[in-house]
């Protein structure tokens, strides 16, 4: 699954994510070529090629890009005669900059790998095939065509694991046939993709963007995508038919009941919850019919969580439920797809979260990203779009004209909508809360209130190397700041931080586990642990004590902003549901105490989507999204981990179950539910 492999802020989750971008052919007398071109909602974004230079020997070039990042590998690649790998390469660097280097070989029965972040050897009788750590189209085509060549339903691989692939369709446009393919084991589910009949990469849907063989057009993409997502679709309802129970009616017993309110903690309680809804919460409720009771006894009963920063598609909702969030914010998805996404989720046929949509607007330029527009007033037109299309808020981005924020704000107030996002480039985040901006997202965009000004291009790249080099060294506090902090909550402007993709963004380092995941490694899937090793941005050596410091400077940031009573909600920008558990772990060690941080993540946040009234409680008459923590989270919020129930409604969740579906290991075992 893409999306637990990407990280919205990390680059390298996102090369791995975009491995099968690939193809087409350019007939030659002396080499064949592929080339695939990819496109973003803006058009070309780039292409990938590959060559065959003799029988045995490829080489492959990627150049492609989107809201200023650019992904750069070049890869040769040597098969034996039996077409698998005696000799693999690559250079290039990721989409933030780090450099990319990786090798391998195998030779006279020894095989061996190295990268900018791990090395490893093993005895290997003949060649094998090697998945690398930065995937490269090459290597991708070798590996399907030998196993479509040797018919082969699943194949070892090193580092560790194994590859299965599965052809689920076919279809034949003009003179080529292609052919759908699920390949799985390398990540959570499978990847989805065509191919054609030599098992070379043809087209696939991935996200907003999307690739096709040149010489194709969209039409016939848009051909197979239909044919795709279908296919994809069937996997995720047939796993939520798998692990979504249903229960009319269902007694907590003996749970100790979390008060987000007053930051208590109610022990001994039974919860009564028919129909959805918590109908009563008593020392001793007396049941007038049967019904599935749970025994809650030692386990803390709290509503389930908000991720207020998501980025949707049909399969986050897997990872998200595991981890007990029941609501997400998201903050800019292609409307159609998104409104698919909510009904796909409110109906169950595939597992989610509740969904409310903030609609994402950027003005067009080089540096644009999602939906642009090139006039203010298709920007007030769009405003309307969302409000009479049932949206909470809107999103601007980086490139929108200062000089729009004001009147964007003015008609967004005027249809009741709430108004957030990036700061324009070249605009203050003062100037900015002046003109209307309810909320901002991600604290970087503090920090650059003072470091960039209304002289910094923060469209590019200096809105992370500009807080890397130099917030460590901002002063917290004095006339400026202290000032800038109170117009904050004195305006009730609401700040989403996204610490944790941030801090993954600037401490990242070569050879070490991402520190915002190295607690729960052990638990996650080797080749996605990989994924999660070395630096993100290139930092030269000068700098990189900087960027550390800067990181924890984003801590503090984050306790000045809770002291000063600016309201804040937590989101993650990255991969579901772990990054939110970090992301409140990371306010507890700022020093906000964990019931306050346990309120912003559930009534807080309930309260800023207008629906407390209904949700975001443990209380009677509420809908019942709940969350069942071996522990107690107000006392420790790693607790939050072990999950031994999720309940969203009228549907159950095990985490346990989920989990090892997707190839994670449990925190902690599922609660019985005896009937």
């Amino acid at each position: 699954m893409k999306q637990y492999i990407t990280r919205s802020c990390a680059a390298r989750h996102l090369l791995t994510a975009t491995t099968f971008l690939s193809v087409m052919y350019l007939p030659s007398s002396l080499a064949e070529t592929i080339v695939n071109n990819i496109y973003s909602e803006k058009g070309l974004a780039g292409t990938m090629s590959q060559t065959q230079v003799d029988k045995n020997t490829y080489t492959s070039e990627s150049r492609f890009g989107w809201n200023n990042r650019r992904i750069i590998l070049d890869e040769t690649l040597k098969l034996d005669d039996k077409g698998r790998v005696l000799a693999f390469k690559t250079e290039g660097q990721s989409a933030f900059g780090a450099k990319i280097s990786e090798s391998y070989k195998w030779e006279n029965g020894h095989a061996k790998w190295r990268n900018d972040d791990e090395q490893g050897s093993t005895k290997a009788a003949h060649p094998q095939f090697y998945v690398p750590k930065n995937s490269t189209l090459a290597i991708d085509n070798a590996l399907i065509r030998y196993m479509i060549k040797n018919d082969l339903k699943k194949t070892d691989v090193l580092p560790y694991g194994k590859v299965t692939l599965t052809k689920l369709d076919e279809v034949k446009l003009g003179d080529e046939e292609v052919y759908l393919y699920a390949k799985s084991g390398l990540s959570m589910t499978p990847d989805f993709a065509w191919y054609d009949k030599s098992g070379n990469y043809f087209a696939q849907s991935w996200g907003g963007m999307y690739v096709i063989r040149d010489g194709f057009n969209k039409a016939q993409f848009e051909q197979l995508k239909t044919r795709q997502l279908k296919a994809e679709q069937a996997y995720l309802e047939n796993l939520a038919e798998q692990l979504t129970e249903y229960h009319p009616a269902l007694l907590l017993d003996k749970v100790n009941v979390f008060d987000v309110d007053t930051g208590t903690v109610l022990k001994g309680q039974q919860v009564l919850i028919e129909q959805g809804k918590i109908v009563q919460i008593a020392p001793a409720i007396k049941l007038s019919n049967q019904v599935a009771k749970v025994n809650g006894e030692g386990k803390t009963l709290i509503p389930g969580l908000w991720d207020m920063h998501g980025h949707l598609s049909k399969d986050t909702g897997i990872l998200n439920i595991a981890t007990g969030v029941t609501s997400v914010r998201d903050m800019g998805s292609e409307h159609q797809n998104l409104m698919e996404i909510q009904s796909l989720f409110d109906t169950g046929k595939v597992l989610g979260t509740r969904v409310y949509r903030a609609g994402f607007m950027d003005k067009y330029s080089e540096n644009s990203a999602g939906l642009s527009v090139k006039t203010l007033t298709e920007a007030l037109d769009m405003v309307d779009f969302f409000a009479d299309n049932g949206y909470v808020q809107i999103k601007l981005y980086s490139s929108i004209a200062p000089e729009w924020v004001k009147p964007i704000a003015e008609r967004a107030h005027s249809r009741g909508l709430r108004l957030s996002g990036h700061i324009p480039a070249f605009m203050t985040a003062e100037q900015a809360v002046h003109a209307g901006y309810n909320e901002i997202q991600h604290i970087n965009m503090l920090f650059l209130n003072f470091l960039a000004g209304e002289e910094v291009d923060t469209r590019t790249k200096q809105r992370f190397s500009l807080i890397g080099e130099k917030a460590a060294d901002m002063p917290m506090t004095g006339e400026q700041m202290d000032a800038f902090i109170k117009l904050l909550a004195d305006k009730n402007v609401v700040i989403d931080p996204t610490v944790s993709t941030f801090r993954s963004l600037l401490m990242s380092q070569n050879k070490q586990i991402d520190q915002e995941f190295a607690e729960i490694a052990s638990h996650l899937p080797p080749n996605f642990v990989r994924s999660l090793k070395g630096a993100q941005m290139q930092v030269d050596d000068a700098h990189r004590s900087a960027y550390q410091n800067s990181g924890e400077a984003m801590l503090k940031m984050v306790k000045i902003l809770y002291d000063a009573g600016v309201p804040m909600v937590a989101g993650t920008d990255s991969v579901p549901g772990f990054t939110l558990l970090r992301e409140l772990e990371l306010y507890t060690l700022a020093g906000i105490p964990a019931p306050e941080v346990l309120k912003m993540a559930t009534i807080d946040s309930a309260r800023l989507m207008g629906v407390a009234h209904q949700t975001g409680s443990v209380s009677e008459g509420k809908v019942a999204d709940l969350i069942l923590v071996d522990g107690d989270p107000s006392q420790d919020i790693k607790a939050l981990r072990k999950l031994s129930l999720v309940i969203k409604g009228t549907q159950v969740f095990k985490p346990e179950a989920i989990f090892e579906h997707i190839g994670i290991a449990p925190f902690t075992k599922a609660s019985r539910i005896v009937l």
